[in-house]
């Protein structure tokens, strides 16, 4: 019986017919031979719950998945703040469930005190809504499965005796935990709602949230952008009053249909101007490749801060340097936006004496600081600023093996060194397979021209395999 088909999850009617999820194929279709199969797909499963979960984000932004045996079958929303916004805790589920039906989805809901205590009665058939401290009563009846144990656990404690929660509870705790361990005590605590253990949402909560509610969904761009004006003026109040600016904010785009539209815009520097923001989210929605398809129309728009950081008010400088760094900042932001924020880019120095890695690309409106101290102006002079990447070879030559070179053919040309400084010997990281990196020694040296050029000698004689070989790395101005 073990390679047999089993049924892996029912609709209302089998649930009606007496079937069950775990039962064989076989005796399913015994009991209901005109039963209507489909091949289980867990993958197409956890998509539409994360859709399903998506669409609750606009009961409350705290919504986890429920995965009681690893795959997660169910939601779990913490409406703490937020039951009052719909009427109440009982009016929210209502308006839930009736939310749900219209898409066609059947759902059982429970509010309660503990997630814990709200899984055990939802997965029980119970739903409704429990009162303040009635956890306890509310789910002592149920069976010790219900509190999530391993199977082992509930087996050894039905054969004391002790086969639903109300008995559990009513057992002194210390014998418990000797015999079956602190995790059950632990669980047993949170479903009768004596401890409560905060979620982790799916998705991060927002600094700032602000959001706006339609009667009648909307559909045209105008509306849209015109919502979404609104809501930057709301969050500049915000963050206005906490003294910080946006570095990530996100808007929320709720179809009646129960789809969800996410855009998302970062920011050079923290950002709370109404009017800069509006201009980025206005050009965000004008360059979209794929357009933001309303359906029916939107039901609810959220906007909400993902990253902030402090912002004190700029002093505008006797130069003007902070007017033309609020410039070339707003200019960055733009660009991201229209272009991508992968495609606008600056240099980001490393700490690190290798050439080869010591700046990198990365979006110019990244908040990634620089890990580099400050050099002197002198080590600064040290190293060019044109760079050849990769080094080209030359063939050059030196009096002695280890010495400087005395000329070099780069690019068919012969140039014959007058002046020579070095080396610098720089040995390979050796976090990064040192092993594959030959030691190289730099030479500044300048022909009788007057260029100045920057070699390596990659390789040291009889102290290392292979043949040492000359490159040309950069050129001083």
């Amino acid at each position: 019986m073990r390679g047999a088909l089993r049924l892996a999850a029912l609709d209302r009617a089998a649930h009606r017919a007496g079937l069950a999820p775990g039962l064989t194929l076989a005796d399913a279709r015994a009991r209901l031979p005109g039963l209507a199969v489909l091949d289980h797909d867990p993958a197409a499963d956890a998509a539409f719950l994360g859709e399903v979960a998506d669409d609750c984000d606009r009961w409350t932004p705290l919504v986890a998945l429920d995965a009681p045996e690893g795959a997660p079958d169910g939601l779990i929303l913490d409406i703490t703040g937020c039951a009052h916004l719909f009427g109440g805790e009982a009016a929210l589920r209502a308006r839930l469930l009736a939310h749900l039906e219209r898409h066609g989805l059947g759902a059982l809901a429970v509010i309660a005190g503990t997630p814990d205590a709200a899984r055990a009665l939802a997965r029980s058939g119970r739903g409704g809504v429990v009162p303040p401290g009635g956890e306890a009563a509310a789910v002592a009846g149920l069976p010790v499965a219900r509190l999530g144990v391993s199977a082992e656990t509930v087996t050894g404690l039905s054969r004391a005796g002790l086969k639903t929660i109300g008995d559990l509870a009513a057992r002194p705790a210390t014998p418990l935990a000797a015999r079956f361990g602190v995790e059950l005590l632990v669980r047993l605590d949170r479903t009768l709602g004596r401890e409560d253990v905060r979620l982790v949402p799916r998705r991060p909560l927002p600094a700032c949230i602000a959001e706006r509610r339609f009667a009648e969904p909307i559909a045209r761009t105008a509306d849209i952008e015109a919502t979404l004006a609104l809501l930057v003026d709301d969050l500049a109040l915000m963050l206005e009053a906490r003294g910080e600016g946006g570095r990530a904010f996100e808007a929320c785009f709720f179809r009646t249909d129960g789809a969800v539209r996410r855009l998302r815009v970062e920011t050079a520097r923290p950002l709370r101007d109404g009017v800069a923001l509006a201009r980025l989210w206005r050009e965000r929605i004008e360059t979209l490749a794929d357009p933001l398809d309303p359906g029916f129309g939107f039901d609810l728009v959220r906007l909400g801060v993902l990253r902030s950081e402090p912002l004190t008010p700029a002093q505008v400088s006797l130069d003007g340097r902070a007017v033309e760094e609020e410039e070339v900042a707003a200019l960055v932001d733009r660009l991201a936006v229209r272009l991508g924020r992968e495609r606008v880019l600056r240099f980001l120095q490393r700490d690190t004496h290798d050439p080869d890695r010591a700046s990198a690309l990365v979006p110019a409106g990244a908040a990634v600081p620089s890990a580099a101290p400050a050099g002197s102006a002198a080590e600064a002079l040290a190293r060019p600023l044109t760079l050849f990447d990769p080094p080209q070879p030359v063939e050059a030559l030196a009096e002695v093996p280890d010495g400087p070179p005395l000329r070099f053919r780069w690019r068919r040309v012969v140039h014959e060194v007058a002046r020579a400084e070095g080396p610098e010997r720089l040995a390979p990281e050796w976090w990064r397979r040192p092993e594959e990196t030959p030691t190289r020694d730099y030479y500044r040296v300048e022909n009788r021209e007057g260029r100045r050029f920057w070699l390596f000698r990659a390789g040291l004689y009889e102290r290392e395999p292979g043949a040492p070989r000359w490159f040309l790395h950069g050129l001083f101005p």
